[in-house]
């Protein structure tokens, strides 16, 4: 009789266990990864997030949610903080380590908050998203399965491009 129930209680478990890895491959999404491309010379990406995931300019961060199948009206909304004074030198306290806390303030309040919402383009298989700053707070992201810089790569802008003496209106 207890070898009965045991084996009722096992098989009931397996029939949970297999159901829920049944559910997971049926997925219409998955994780990817997410890093971003700074462009802009003299200017530094503090932070960022695409669709409220964060990412990161020092290689990828895990992860951002993205449809296994592209489908048309896929958007990527992008906040972000720059510093455009990142060349600034910033004193350093005069005892101990770190930087002064007043200038390191007076600095900050030049950080600036931005946003924007752009089209994610049509791809078979997405490997990752990574977003590219470019100048007059423009982006671009792709979820290329290829490196920055390689042939096939869509996004052609250069690194360490100036800001222009004044942007498009928007």
């Amino acid at each position: 009789m207890k070898i009965n129930r045991m084996l009722k209680v096992c098989f009931t478990f397996l029939m949970v266990l297999v159901a829920g890895c049944a559910k997971a491959t049926d997925s219409a999404s998955s994780a990817a990864n997410i890093s971003g491309i700074n462009h802009v010379a003299g200017q530094a990406i503090n932070s960022f997030s695409v669709n409220g995931y964060g990412g990161s300019l020092t290689g990828n961060s895990c992860c951002i949610m993205l449809p296994d199948k592209w489908r048309p009206g896929l958007k990527a909304n992008i906040t972000w903080e720059s510093d455009p004074n990142a060349n600034e030198p910033i004193p350093m306290k005069k005892k101990g380590f770190g930087y002064d806390e007043d200038a390191y303030a007076k600095h900050a309040e030049k950080y600036q908050q931005h946003s924007t919402v752009v089209d994610i383009p049509k791809y078979d298989q997405a490997c990752g998203l990574t977003v590219h700053f470019l100048p007059c707070n423009q982006v671009k992201v792709t979820t290329s399965c290829y490196g920055y810089g390689v042939p096939e790569y869509p996004v052609k802008e250069p690194l360490n491009m100036k800001e222009p003496a004044s942007c498009p209106v928007k």
